[in-house]
C-alpha cells in the first residue's frame, strides 16, 4: 500500500535528533569527569529518560497495515480511536449540505496514521488554520487547525465522502500523505497527526451506519457504514 513506512520515518527522525542532543550532553559529562559520581549519576538518568522517550516515540508512530474487510459495499473507519459523536450536520465545503458525521477521538495511545475509508480520488485537500483547543472537545473541529480531504468514490461511482483531520492541544502538526487528484484504494494511508487529536468522517445520508458513541474502531478495518 502507498505511503507505508512514512510514520516510522517520522519517528526515526525525531529519535535521531534527540540522540544528537544526548550525545552532546554525554560529551559534556566526559569532559567534566572531575565532577565525579554526581555527573555519572546524572548521565545515567538522562540515558534512561532518552531510552524511555525513544521507545514511546517508536510505539506512538507505529504504522500497522490494515486488514480490510471482505464484505462489499462497506465504508471503514479512517482512524483508530473511540467514537464519541454520531450525528447529522451541515458540511458546506465538499458534501454541500446535510450529512452524517462520525467523530473519532484519538488518545496518545492510539495509532495516529489515518486511512482511506473508501476507494476513490482525492478531489479536495483544504487546510484551515485555527486554534489548538483540546481534541477532547467534540466541537474542536470548528475552531482548531484542520485539513479536509474530500474523496469521490469509485464504487459506487460519484459519491462524496470527506475526512477532517483535526489538531489538538498537543498535536500541532498534521502531515497529509496525499495530494488532490491522487487515486486511492480503500485502506491506503492518508496522513499522520502527531499526538492526541480527532478525526471526523462525513458521509451522505443514503448510507446505513454501523457504529454508535462509545464504540472503539480500528483504522482501515472497522466497518462504520454500508452503502444502500
Amino acid at each position: 500500500m502507498r505511503h507505508a513506512g512514512k510514520a516510522r520515518q517520522a519517528a526515526l527522525r525525531m529519535v535521531g535528533w534527540t540522540l544528537g542532543v544526548l550525545a552532546l550532553v554525554l560529551l559534556g559529562a566526559l569532559v567534566a569527569r572531575v565532577l565525579g559520581s554526581l555527573v555519572l549519576m546524572l548521565s545515567t538518568v538522562l540515558i534512561a529518560i532518552w531510552a524511555g522517550f525513544a521507545l514511546f516515540t517508536l510505539y506512538f508512530f507505529r504504522d500497522p497495515t490494515p486488514r480490510l474487510p471482505a464484505s462489499p459495499g462497506v465504508i471503514v473507519a479512517p482512524a483508530y480511536g473511540r467514537v464519541d459523536v454520531v450525528d447529522r450536520i451541515q458540511e458546506p465545503w465538499f458534501l454541500g449540505g446535510e450529512c452524517y458525521r462520525i467523530s473519532i477521538f484519538l488518545s496518545v495511545f492510539d495509532v495516529h496514521v489515518q486511512y482511506a475509508p473508501v476507494s476513490g480520488r482525492v478531489a479536495l485537500r483544504k487546510h484551515t488554520p485555527g486554534a489548538y483547543l483540546s481534541a477532547l472537545r467534540t466541537d474542536s473541529g470548528q475552531y482548531n487547525e484542520n485539513v479536509l480531504l474530500g474523496l469521490e468514490t469509485n464504487n459506487p461511482a460519484g459519491e462524496r465522502v470527506a475526512v477532517r483531520l483535526i489538531a489538538g492541544v498537543v498535536a500541532r502538526r498534521i502531515v497529509p500523505f496525499v495530494e488532490a487528484g491522487e487515486e486511492l484504494d480503500q485502506g491506503d494511508r492518508l496522513s499522520l497527526i502527531q499526538y492526541g487529536s480527532r478525526v471526523e468522517l462525513y458521509l451522505p445520508l443514503r448510507v446505513r451506519l454501523q457504529v454508535q458513541p462509545g464504540d472503539r474502531v480500528r483504522g482501515g478495518e472497522t466497518i462504520v457504514a454500508f452503502w444502500d
